[in-house]
């Protein structure tokens, strides 16, 4: 299989935000990709207000739009992330789509783990506005195992060894990571989560700037099992692809098999405590 990671710009001009979607997409299918994921909040990126007015649901213009994209061009498509808007609900979520070939929607993934810190002075709150997804998915992609995470839950490696205790074989991590954080921890932990899990990390980030005052750091990376970085993108709007040798996957898993070699009856979690300040 070959995948393909978009890094996009995105603002709170949405048509302009799917329309460098769109045109990314078609240049990736052109160069063989079987699977595309996008970035997080691929199709608006603004302040609070301008998400809140441009939420919308998993049927709404957004993903048909891109479930168009996928039956026409034959792609499984990881629409990234929008702010879905939830019926009866207050607060919005952060909501990652797999559609299928046909156009379908073949999974759907709440983030867990809300962006909720202050990086290089600048304060996130992700859960004034949005609430946590509380369920891990893991999708069939045309017999790829494929897990699903968005950006911040990379730090909690808990998500990723589910995934493959699971079966995943690939994890797509829509991002946007921040520019101060990234320039760190990134690379470091995408490879890392690649590493403990065996799996290929398809991590699509945004770059550059945002309204009101946020910036992401870009650098979207397809990594495979051992951590070899097989495609990394420059910083600019782009994808980037990589074939994935998912045979020569499972003669590591079989030559170092740490995934079988797990003592779950050993693993005790700790009393639940305060998460230290």
């Amino acid at each position: 299989m070959r995948a393909a990671a978009v890094q996009l710009n995105s603002t709170d001009d949405k048509e302009r935000n799917l329309a460098t979607a769109e045109s990314l997409i078609r240049e990736a299918a052109e160069a063989g990709a079987d699977l595309v994921v996008l970035p997080e909040k691929f199709n608006l990126l603004g302040t609070p207000a301008a998400m809140r007015a441009g939420a919308e649901s998993p049927d709404g213009p957004t993903i048909r739009r891109v479930g168009g994209l996928a039956r026409d061009l034959g792609l499984w498509i990881v629409a990234g992330s929008i702010v879905e808007a939830m019926e009866g609900d207050e607060k919005l979520r952060n909501t990652s789509v797999l559609l299928d070939p046909d156009g379908e929607i073949a999974a759907i993934y709440r983030k867990i783990h809300m962006f909720d810190v202050e990086v290089g002075g600048v304060t996130y709150r992700e859960s004034d506005t949005e609430a946590p997804g509380d369920r891990i998915v893991l999708a069939d992609a045309g017999g790829l195992s494929l897990g699903l995470a968005i950006c911040y839950d990379l730090r909690f490696p808990e998500v990723f060894r589910i995934l493959a205790v699971q079966g995943a074989r690939t994890i797509a991590l829509p991002s946007a990571f921040t520019l101060h954080t990234g320039k760190d921890h990134w690379e470091v932990l995408v490879r890392a989560r690649a590493i403990e899990n065996q799996v290929f990390m398809i991590a699509a980030g945004q770059i550059g700037k945002h309204p009101p005052d946020h910036e992401s750091y870009g650098r979207s990376m397809i990594v495979d099992p051992w951590g070899i970085t097989l495609a990394v993108a420059p910083d600019a709007e782009c994808f980037i692809a990589a074939d994935l040798d998912l045979a020569a996957q499972e003669r590591m898993r079989e030559k170092l098999p740490s995934l079988a070699n797990r003592k779950p009856e050993a693993y005790r979690w700790p009393e639940p405590v305060a998460a230290p300040r």
